[in-house]
């Protein structure tokens, strides 16, 4: 792969040669002129390429952000709210997004938290939370409904990864919520593969009737801290979460602000 530094030279490179040739026309008039011929013939001159590298040689781009190792789930978390808050601000970093980063993570990785969300193109979590490539574990399905390969991908970031935090991150206005609620409550079935997500989301919404209200927020809060619970009755989990090891929370996402709240500390 190449490094950063030698695609800007090349950029730059492009960009002189190209402005030599718009000069040619103003060239001087001197017969076989050098700089004319070497650039007709697709040659950059040397005075041309060891300008270029002059140039390139004081572009570096960089994202990064100083950042040192979390040491456990609540550092994982205040880490994910601040990306969340800059966010919110329009005012992202986009860390860990550069050349130094694919290469760095090429050969291993070391996310500092799990994400186990919805599949809603409008909640992609390295936006969200404002992090890059090697941050996130993201495992997703629609309404964060957990089956056996989910709860497979989760433990394999905890056990293998050591990944401190899981954050379940359910959304506003939720398709997948309001569509199990328009089922439930007119005793109507779903088709195909779809049924296991209706089946998946139906206990929130007899917990939020349960409560006294079926209004579509209460039901994507209830899904959440039901899928919370699930995660830490996980055979595999639970011991981890016991010896402080892992750190379990549930949140959403409000579409309209871009802000992350934190429902099941």
């Amino acid at each position: 792969m190449k490094s950063s530094r030698s695609i800007t030279t090349q950029f730059l490179t492009a960009i002189m040669i190209s402005a030599t040739w718009l000069s040619l026309s103003s060239c001087c008039s001197t017969p076989h002129c050098d700089t004319c011929s070497s650039v007709s013939h697709g040659v950059v001159p040397a005075s041309v390429e060891s300008a270029t590298a002059a140039q390139a040689a004081t572009v570096v781009p960089s994202n990064s952000i100083e950042e040192t190792k979390v040491k456990n789930g609540d550092e994982a978390l205040v880490r994910l709210m601040e990306g969340n808050k800059r966010f919110v601000a329009f005012n992202s970093k986009h860390p860990n997004a550069n050349a130094n980063r694919l290469a760095e993570v090429a050969k291993s990785q070391a996310p500092f938290a799990t994400i186990f969300s919805c599949v809603d193109s409008r909640v992609p979590p390295e936006l969200v939370f404002d992090r890059g490539l090697g941050d996130l574990f993201v495992t997703r399905t629609a309404g964060q409904v957990p089956d056996r390969a989910v709860l497979g991908s989760i433990e394999y970031g905890a056990e293998h990864l050591h990944i401190p935090l899981l954050m379940v991150l359910g959304h506003k206005y939720c398709g997948a919520v309001k569509a199990t609620i328009e089922t439930v409550e007119s005793h109507g079935h779903a088709h195909g593969n779809i049924a296991a997500l209706v089946e998946g989301i139906t206990p929130a919404v007899e917990k939020a009737r349960a409560a006294g209200g079926l209004m579509l927020d209460n039901v994507v809060k209830a899904n959440v801290a039901l899928t919370v619970e699930r995660m830490k009755h996980e055979p595999a989990l639970a011991e981890m979460i016991k010896k402080g090891e892992v750190k379990v929370v549930g949140a959403v996402y409000n579409l309209d602000t871009g802000e992350v709240e934190i429902t099941v500390p």
